[in-house]
């Protein structure tokens, strides 16, 4: 876990949270170091807000992306995994885009500006995969770091994003749905995840500088 000072809050408090009571350094202290909830353990990169207004547990939904410039709409899908199968899972929902794809990373290590991207064309997925599992740290413990792979010329997107959440954008949703169901994620149309509640990111200088690592490797511009 990061130390307190590589802490900041993701979401600010919002209006029916005034006036609750600041925890005092013990309780808070124990809140972050607390990963596990029930079946459920979280990765180091986020928190839920110490009075648990989400609490973290495994599960998809199904949801729509509305463009805001043109108003097309997509079909999505929203999936919290354990960590202990989080990265294999987000690995095996690459398998439907295909040989080659394009990959964007995103740092929001600079808090003062908003996260910066990195983009790679035409990766072999295999190779990808194969460069991903040297940086599986990062990219499941750093609250700074995101990445969205997507098919190359058909609106087909997956991403692993800050709160370590599965994000899915594609017309046909069925064989992401199918993998989630063999890794034992199961639908559920009421799940509520932690990025939609006040929650925190860790991040550290470590992890700023294999943020670079990541990108220099990648080829990414």
């Amino acid at each position: 876990m990061s130390q307190p000072s590589d802490l900041y809050s993701a979401i600010s408090t919002t209006s029916s949270d005034v006036g609750v009571a600041t925890p005092d350094r013990t309780t808070f202290e124990a809140h972050l170091a607390r990963r596990r909830y029930g079946r459920f353990t979280l990765t180091e990169a986020v928190r839920p807000a110490w009075q648990l207004g989400i609490v973290p547990k495994a599960g998809y939904r199904l949801d729509v992306y509305a463009d805001p410039t043109n108003g097309s709409r997509l079909p999505a899908l929203v999936a919290a995994v354990s960590s202990e199968r989080l990265f294999e899972t987000f690995l095996r929902l690459l398998e439907p885009l295909g040989d080659t794809c394009d990959v964007i990373v995103e740092s929001s290590h600079d808090r003062k500006n908003a996260p910066a991207e990195w983009t790679r064309e035409g990766i072999e997925r295999i190779l990808l995969e194969s460069l991903l599992w040297d940086f599986d740290d990062l990219l499941l413990n750093d609250g700074c770091t995101g990445i969205a792979v997507m098919h190359p010329t058909c609106p087909i997107e997956v991403q692993l994003d800050e709160h370590k959440l599965l994000v899915i954008y594609a017309h046909d949703l069925a064989p992401f749905e199918q993998i989630l169901s063999r890794q034992g994620i199961r639908r559920n149309d009421s799940l509520r995840v932690i990025s939609q509640g006040d929650h925190m990111h860790t991040s550290s200088g470590r992890y700023g500088r294999r943020f670079g690592d990541l990108t220099a490797r990648l080829h990414a511009d």
